[in-house]
């Protein structure tokens, strides 16, 4: 019974034994456990932030893209209006220039500067886009006749309905 009881005793120390140390490594694995869990959640967090940074440079990349087009859109219409002016200048001078060279009996200084035809169209253009509910000029002393004449009998321009000292650009949109 003695050895029976010293046996017993002998198990129940190892179990004991063998219970503190399970506890221990149930202790550690839960805290395994949690430090394994706060990993993913932080990576978690982590590929968040990453999608939304990736996707606000792709935001910033179509930010960049468009501005660029806006700056090859502005090149480009500064070209346009460089070729348009050189092409006014070549073939429809400065009124009074003209007129000197043809007609040189009248000596007198004309009363008014007359402008060039690429300032009565851009006159024209300025006043559409800034008062496209009002785009009549009026034409004044300024404006060179023949050119009116011009820019009316091609379409270019249209005179107002009641009043024929102002006219405004053809709106050739649809």
């Amino acid at each position: 019974l003695q050895k029976v009881k010293n046996d017993l005793e002998m198990l129940l120390t190892a179990v004991r034994s063998k219970s503190i140390q399970l506890e221990e490594d149930l202790k550690r694995e839960q805290q395994w456990y949690e430090e394994q869990k706060q990993i993913l959640d932080t990576l978690n967090k982590i590929e968040e932030e990453a999608k939304t940074q990736v996707e606000q440079p792709s935001a910033e990349r179509e930010i960049d893209e468009l501005k660029n087009k806006i700056l090859k859109l502005k090149t480009y219409k500064k070209e346009l209006l460089s070729a348009l002016g050189e092409f006014l200048d070549e073939h429809f001078p400065h009124p009074a220039k003209g007129e000197n060279t043809k007609n040189k009996k009248s000596s007198a200084e004309p009363a008014v500067e007359l402008i060039t035809l690429q300032e009565i169209l851009e006159f024209l253009i300025n006043k559409l886009i800034t008062t496209p509910h009002e785009p009549y000029i009026t034409i004044d002393e300024s404006f060179w006749p023949p050119y009116i004449e011009l820019l009316l009998r091609y379409g270019m321009a249209l005179r107002h309905p009641e009043d024929p000292n102002r006219m405004r650009l053809q709106t050739f949109h649809m």
